[in-house]
């Protein structure tokens, strides 16, 4: 962990430099129970892409997924939004689509027609300012500066509030609301970088998450259903082959993505399943992986599903978008 520097005793002139390039995104750790206590702050979890957005001296910002694809073709009205950045700053934020309720929808982040309307860019954090490195700094005196630096500069730019109090309170608020979930995070917790170190936690009221299509069956528009799973260490767990959710428009793009990444072997780890599971169907036994096209797992997609079977399957799951700013090696149980 970094050394932890007080911005009130250097001032941000004496914190070390550092390029406002990409920064790789510091992680959150799956729970099933949030802690309370005085030590941490509550955010509400945010259902869309998590974006880097970095301002190098001499040029305009550039929008960077967690595996560092560049979003401003799709995105470039949120490009244009952050122009008010001074040279060589980083944030780390989130883009939602909003419906018209206000309510975030992960679908509305894949159409460019409603995109421009309903997408926001919520910010939780500042890691460069004026080319100076702030992820040394507390996490609370980063947000004091990112508040500073932000205030109300586009109705496209927002903060990402927090609650200093009770996270049994923001649950509730939460299911009350029908919100995905909650972010809690160390009032004194630096910025690590890729590190998904337990300072900042996550737990999902609702059901879904990522999975990683490593195979698919042949079907009408490119294929008729995605063989589906999670990593578990260095192995790709299967879980579940993906039907329903699926426009014509959603499986033409997602079969062209598909293309060129066909492989021989099956990569899921605990396949064949033989004998037929208690909910029917789920199973996949060595006579029906020979329907399946077997792909490098390189493609994430969000999946809403009603719960986990005690095979590990999924109940009534559809399919609800593309990840693109998910590397499919991070991609793990979060239930």
């Amino acid at each position: 962990m970094k050394k932890r520097v007080s911005a009130k005793d250097s001032g941000l002139a004496k914190l070390p430099k550092a390029d406002a390039g990409f920064v790789e995104p510091m992680l959150c750790e799956p729970v099933k129970t949030v802690l309370d206590g005085p030590e941490w702050i509550f955010e509400v979890k945010l259902d869309g892409f998590r974006i880097i957005a970095a301002k190098p001296a001499g040029e305009a910002v550039t929008l960077w997924t967690r595996k560092k694809n560049s979003l401003n073709r799709k995105f470039f009205y949120i490009v244009d939004a952050l122009s008010f950045l001074p040279e060589d700053t980083v944030l780390d934020g989130e883009l939602v689509g909003l419906d018209a309720k206000g309510k975030s929808q992960f679908s509305l982040l894949q159409s460019f027609r409603s995109a421009a309307e309903s997408v926001r860019y919520y910010i939780f954090d500042i890691l460069r300012l004026h080319g100076r490195d702030l992820t040394g700094l507390p996490l609370m005196e980063r947000k004091s500066l990112l508040r500073e630096l932000i205030e109300s500069k586009d109705e496209r730019i927002l903060l990402s509030e927090f609650v200093d109090g009770s996270a049994k309170a923001m649950l509730k608020h939460i299911r009350e609301h029908k919100l995905e979930g909650i972010v809690a995070k160390k009032k004194d917790s630096v910025y690590e970088p890729g590190a998904r170190s337990g300072a900042w936690v996550k737990h999902r009221v609702n059901q879904g998450q990522e999975f990683v299509v490593g195979g698919y069956v042949p079907g009408t528009h490119g294929f008729e259903s995605l063989v589906i799973g999670y990593y578990r260490g260095r192995e790709l767990i299967y879980v579940h082959r993906l039907v329903a959710g699926f426009v014509p428009a959603a499986k033409k793009e997602i079969f062209a993505k598909l293309q060129g990444l066909e492989i021989r072997e099956c990569p899921f780890v605990n396949l064949p399943q033989e004998g037929k599971s208690r909910w029917g169907g789920e199973g996949l036994n060595a006579e029906k992986m020979k329907a399946c096209v077997w792909v490098k797992p390189k493609i994430v997609v969000q999946v809403e599903f009603l719960e986990w079977t005690s095979e590990t399957h999924l109940r009534h799951a559809k399919y609800v978008g593309v990840r693109e700013d998910k590397a499919a090696k991070d991609v793990v149980r979060e239930g």
